[in-house]
């Protein structure tokens, strides 16, 4: 009687406990961490962030599981000009279109807007062979060059600080489209070597000035 007592009783348990790691999963919080299993050295605070997710479809928004973040890959829209809402949209009618597939975690726009397209637990169309490991985000740019300006460049830094704290990431985590897969992107920031270690570096500084220890 007790073995069957005891053998229920663990079953209920383990049931309350999926139910528990599928409602964060969908909240979009890594269960390991809210459960105490897993906790970042570091945490920082959350940068404002537009939740406009995508409508699953297979063109860019699988709902693919993201089990694992290695790296934070940095993109460029290559449409100068354009904002953050726009792109999105340009993900968002390729389940109409069907044209490719393609899509990023999240958009930065040139006014420092944040909006995110995917949630952190499934992957985007972004980073070729890497799309399994890693999370994406895409830079809005000004112009040809595809430089970022300042409130783009100071959002990405927020955003990219929150990340690597989040998983535990350090600067070598963060790299390039171009470093997945040769393409030349983000293009400002492959063309020149020095810009691109600057702003590893002013990530680095901006999660030693804000970030506290867990």
């Amino acid at each position: 009687m007790l073995i069957t007592v005891t053998t229920m009783a663990m079953a209920i348990i383990l049931t309350v406990v999926m139910m528990l790691v599928t409602v964060l999963k969908n909240a979009n919080i890594n269960p390991a961490t809210a459960l105490g299993f897993s906790q970042p050295s570091k945490v920082i605070n959350k940068p404002e962030i537009s939740e406009m997710l995508l409508t699953p479809n297979e063109y860019s928004r699988p709902q693919t599981p993201l089990n694992k973040v290695n790296s934070i890959v940095i993109h460029y829209t290559a449409n100068p000009g354009t904002g953050a809402e726009s792109n999105r949209n340009y993900f968002e009618n390729l389940r109409v279109n069907k044209t490719t597939s393609a899509s990023s975690h999240f958009v930065i726009g040139l006014e420092g807007e944040i909006i995110q397209c995917i949630p952190l637990n499934e992957i985007s169309f972004a980073s070729n062979d890497r799309n399994n490991d890693t999370i994406s985000i895409e830079c809005c740019h000004p112009d040809e060059t595809g430089k970022f300006n300042d409130k783009t460049y100071q959002s990405l830094i927020a955003l990219v600080s929150w990340l690597c704290c989040e998983y535990s990431l350090d600067k070598d985590d963060i790299i390039r489209h171009y470093d997945v897969s040769g393409k030349l992107c983000p293009l400002y920031y492959v063309e020149h070597e020095d810009a691109w270690e600057v702003l590893k570096n002013d990530i680095m500084a901006y999660i030693d000035k804000n970030a506290v220890e867990n």
